[in-house]
């Protein structure tokens, strides 16, 4: 199975299980804890060894991953006896984009020349907002060489308002009006 359908199909699941039981949050949280232990090079190594039994890497993950979820301490189990702990992180990402949807959220990774204060960050999280139908949550990064403007990636949709590509867009008409 191709590895995006396997994070989605997980991530459908433990949504679904998440929503029907009222605890959507508790399982962000959880799977959040997962995916942080599961950065850990030493304990990744430990847990993905076949030298060491289930048993043994059960009950690490168990001490290591304290008061959680019993479910979502079974995925970890899951994870592990498969040699997939690896893709815990892009579950606990498909399960956020999962539930911002469900809570009429959507993100949107906005680049800018230079970082944008708290005004400029409320102004742009209304204007996308408004253009999504959705209340907009800004991921800023910055790059200089964006000029000016913003590029934004929401929705699956790119907006480029940045001066280098209005630049680059002038200097296409240029060299093609000089032909």
């Amino acid at each position: 199975m191709a590895r995006g359908v396997y994070i989605k199909r997980y991530a459908q699941a433990v949504f679904e299980l998440a929503l029907e039981r009222k605890e959507l949050d508790r399982w962000q949280s959880d799977l959040g804890k997962i995916a942080s232990l599961a950065e850990d090079a030493a304990l990744s190594a430990v847990l993905e060894s076949p030298r060491f039994r289930f048993e043994e890497k059960a009950k690490l993950l168990s001490e290591r991953l304290g008061k959680i979820n019993p479910l979502a301490l079974n995925l970890a189990y899951l994870l592990v006896s498969r040699g997939r702990l690896g893709v815990i992180g892009d579950i606990a990402d498909e399960y956020q984009r999962r539930l911002d949807s469900h809570r009429g959220i959507e993100r949107a990774e906005v680049t800018t020349a230079i970082p944008l204060d708290d005004e400029d960050k409320r102004k742009l999280e209304a204007h996308l907002g408004d253009m999504v139908r959705k209340k907009v949550i800004l991921e800023p990064e910055v790059d200089s060489s964006v000029v000016g403007g913003v590029v934004a990636r929401i929705g699956g949709k790119l907006l480029d308002g940045s001066t280098r590509s209005k630049l680059e867009a002038l200097k296409r008409e240029l060299i093609g009006a000089g032909r």
